[in-house]
């Protein structure tokens, strides 16, 4: 007979599907402010399932490492990118390479074969939420959508960080008792990416006057 899931697995598949859900909706979202705000969105479900895991576990660097994803990631990552977008004042995703419709069935059966595939592998035991680690490799390959079909600096960069939300839920319903220094590496690799990603969409603006990528595009050899 199969163990019953546990309450910690419960709430990890229901944090692991809402995560998705925001990363397909960013897909749909043709406002570069209502992707930033999804990724707020997105950072608190992980951010909670964090917490969640803490208690669950008893980790108490894990509420510091929850803490500190909430100040950067719910807080301070889309400030930061809502502010540039008010100066540069943009607010459309750029065009991609699909339509709407095709890229979200793309993004869908990207996400079916992530599920699938996390699911096959030999990783096993009573307290895992199997459901919830395969949904994360879901997230990860549709945030990899995200970034090779938008074509505009922001859509990519916001697909970069809800990459690494993908990651972090993975780490939390596989090995929650990472060590902290770990997972806050994870945090550290985002703020520079921030600091990247912010100097790019200055600069690029500046010089191109827009910020779709096709003009980077078209220095291919």
């Amino acid at each position: 007979m199969p163990a019953a899931p546990t309450p910690f697995a419960g709430v990890a598949d229901v944090a692991a599907v809402l995560v998705l859900l925001t990363e397909l909706a960013m897909l749909r979202a043709p406002l570069l402010r209502s992707q930033v705000r999804l990724y707020a969105l997105q950072s608190l479900v992980v951010t909670a399932l964090a917490v969640v895991t803490a208690s669950t576990h008893h980790l108490g660097d894990l509420y510091v490492l929850a803490a500190i994803s909430f100040v950067l990631k719910v807080v301070l990552v889309p400030a930061i990118v809502l502010r540039l977008l008010g100066e540069i004042d943009a607010d459309l995703a750029g065009s991609h390479s699909l339509g709407v419709a095709s890229m979200v069935l793309l993004a869908i059966a990207v996400s079916v074969f992530g599920f699938f595939t996390l699911g096959s592998l030999p990783v096993r035991g009573s307290p895992l939420p199997a459901g919830a680690l395969g949904i994360a490799g879901a997230v990860v390959l549709v945030a990899f959508v995200l970034v090779a079909l938008r074509t505009d600096v922001v859509s990519q960069a916001v697909g970069f960080f809800s990459l690494e939300n993908g990651i972090s839920l993975a780490s939390m319903v596989v090995a929650p008792k990472l060590p902290v220094i770990i997972e806050a590496a994870f945090l550290f690799d985002l703020l520079v990416a921030v600091v990247v990603f912010a100097v790019l969409m200055r600069v690029h603006h500046a010089r191109a006057q827009t910020l779709s990528t096709s003009v980077i595009d078209r220095l291919k050899g």
